[in-house]
């Protein structure tokens, strides 16, 4: 049985900082099935009440690395030209959720969001109101922006290849229990461009993304 007087020392040896880094390690390994308070006392080699001295409860933790995973992405700036702003964010965001893919559904659940999560929410508004958005289209506008931004880190996170050098690994034997003739399209498409040299899905990210700032540019435009 833990001592009363190893209880302070182990207190003192962690902090909350540390404790929601490792929780967030922990995730990142094993995505949030994996993230217990049990898991998260060994990754720290610390017993779970020492746990519970700096969080109170799983939710506390979820609600703290999602704000971990906000704080992460790259704030856009009002100053600056919207459609810079929101490109470099957006990368920023998938970029993120590209090393933390366990937060893709978690990040928009929360409901005690924190300061983090306010800032960054504040800043993207603050980008299109100066840009001359309107409350309806700036609503409009972010919606569509994180729901393309999300859904393809979603996507990205469910693919069964990592990277274009690894696509014909898991494409060429999927191809090969076709029958002949069937799925012509498909075939032709995998054989004369996704498995070419040099394609990469994730490239597809700056070409939809492009279209949306586009589209959003004329809207903009088109209401004054």
């Amino acid at each position: 049985m833990e001592s009363a007087e190893a209880q302070p020392s182990e207190r003192r040896r962690l902090s909350r900082e540390r404790v929601l880094r490792a929780a967030v390690e922990v995730a990142d390994a094993g995505g949030l099935n994996g993230l217990t308070i049990r898991s998260l006392a060994r990754a720290l080699d610390a017993k779970p009440m020492s746990v519970y001295y700096h969080v109170a409860n799983k939710d506390e933790i979820l609600d703290s690395i999602v704000d971990f995973v906000f704080s992460e992405i790259e704030l856009p700036s009002a100053d600056g030209d919207w459609r810079v702003e929101l490109r470099r964010r957006a990368t920023s965001a998938r970029n993120v959720l590209r090393r933390h893919r366990w937060a893709i559904g978690l990040m928009e659940s929360r409901t005690t969001p924190g300061p983090a999560t306010l800032q960054h929410h504040d800043a993207v508004i603050a980008t299109l109101r100066a840009a001359g958005f309107s409350q309806a289209l700036t609503a409009h506008a972010y919606a569509l922006i994180d729901s393309y931004t999300y859904g393809f880190a979603l996507q990205e996170a469910g693919l069964p290849f990592e990277g274009p050098e690894t696509v014909g690994d898991v494409a060429v034997p999927i191809m090969e229990q076709f029958a002949a003739g069937n799925y012509p399209h498909l075939v032709a498409m995998a054989t004369d461009y996704y498995l070419k040299p040099g394609y990469d899905f994730g490239d597809e990210f700056d070409f939809g993304l492009e279209l949306i700032l586009d589209g959003l540019a004329r809207l903009l435009t088109s209401t004054g």
